[in-house]
């Protein structure tokens, strides 16, 4: 039997006519920054450049089947630099992160960031990997401008690995981490994304292994964001659980810093064994500890649609204007305008919640 076939999920446009006026919104304040009616400014850009991804993470991808962007659907190189020129000289954007898909997927990655590492201000600039391959383009990116990595490594135990991402590759996943280290691309972060009865019991043991090399371990609560649709909130592990697991090892403390719009929560670490040096660990509460209040995130898809939430249901369509001969200016003000309609929070909790169309893998991380 063929696999079934999974599309995009794109969501509506908001509106019809890409390359139609901007409605007024006389209530939104003269600023070229991109602020919201909730009086949050967005300095941090999410750019994905590609819904292709070597894994098939089960909270992410099915496991066949998904239909991807073609190349002419996707932002160039051309493209993708001049949107973060326009968010960095125009609308006060000062962090991006390069998200996929996999971005590594990209053979021009190092031409994108080498064209973001010259625009003045100079945005710091992060990759979201799941490392595969950065073994052999670590140091070309790091030449390039890349300022540091964050690699999505859910364990270290080979068998759990390939449960959770159905490929047998954390030998390549590590040999990039490795890699990175050298390059110093750093702090390394490294994402996990915790699953009951698969990697939730090695939570603390992977602190541990990150601690041991100076890497920075994020816990990340998994979000209805998968392409299968089993998202159960009752079954997640929460952040509350999180911190109890690694309590039967680690005695934690709140960080005394500033989150700063950071989504993950910090905390200092001390091994109760007093196997591996102390260290921080941070966990990423979207659902049940949400931080809608202070977000300061924008989103752009890698067919160059503004999301102004991971679970936005309307996406704005820059390609259109970019592939219509606008000008800066005019694309700027239309994602201005996207960025004023963003909701208060994601709204998880309430009853009237619809998972978004896209799965992550073609929203960008």
């Amino acid at each position: 039997m063929a696999p079934r076939r999974v599309g995009l999920g794109m969501p509506k446009p908001r509106r019809a006519d890409p390359l139609g006026p901007e409605p007024a919104a006389p209530d939104r304040p003269d600023t070229p920054a991109l602020v919201d009616r909730f009086a949050r400014t967005a300095t941090d850009l999410r750019l994905s450049l590609t819904d292709v991804c070597n894994l098939r993470c089960t909270y992410c991808m099915p496991e066949a089947g998904l239909t991807f962007l073609r190349r002419t659907q996707m932002l160039t190189t051309e493209e993708a630099v001049r949107l973060v020129r326009i968010g960095v000289e125009r609308l006060g954007i000062r962090k991006v992160r390069l998200t996929g898909g996999e971005p590594l997927t990209r053979p021009d990655l190092e031409e994108i960031i080498s064209g973001i590492a010259a625009l003045t201000p100079r945005p710091e600039i992060s990759v979201t990997t799941n490392a595969i391959g950065l073994d052999q383009r670590a140091a070309r990116l790091a030449a390039a401008g890349l300022d540091r990595i964050n690699v999505s490594l859910d364990s270290v135990v080979e068998e759990t690995f390939e449960r959770i991402t159905r490929r047998p590759m954390l030998h390549r996943v590590l040999a990039g981490i490795d890699a990175a280290r050298e390059a110093g691309l750093t702090p390394v972060k490294i994402n996990a994304v915790l699953l009951p009865g698969l990697n939730e019991p090695e939570v603390a043991d992977l602190l541990a292994w990150c601690l041991e090399r100076d890497l920075q371990l994020r816990v990340i609560e998994q979000m209805p964001l998968d392409a299968d649709g089993v998202w159960d909130r009752e079954g997640m592990v929460t952040a509350a659980r999180t911190r109890e697991l690694i309590g039967r090892r680690f005695d934690l403390s709140p960080a005394p810093v500033a989150r700063d719009g950071a989504p993950a929560e910090l905390f200092d670490a001390v091994d109760r064994r007093g196997e591996v040096p102390r260290g921080r660990v941070g966990i990423i509460a979207s659902v049940t500890e949400p931080f809608c209040a202070d977000c300061r995130r924008t989103r752009l898809t890698a067919e160059g649609r503004v999301r102004t939430c991971l679970f936005s249901h309307e996406e704005t369509d820059l390609m259109g204007l970019l592939r219509g001969g606008a000008d800066d200016e005019r694309i700027a003000e239309r994602w201005r305008a996207a960025q004023w309609g963003k909701a208060a929070g994601h709204g998880i909790g309430a009853a009237s919640f619809a998972p978004p169309e896209r799965p992550m893998s073609a929203i960008g991380g």
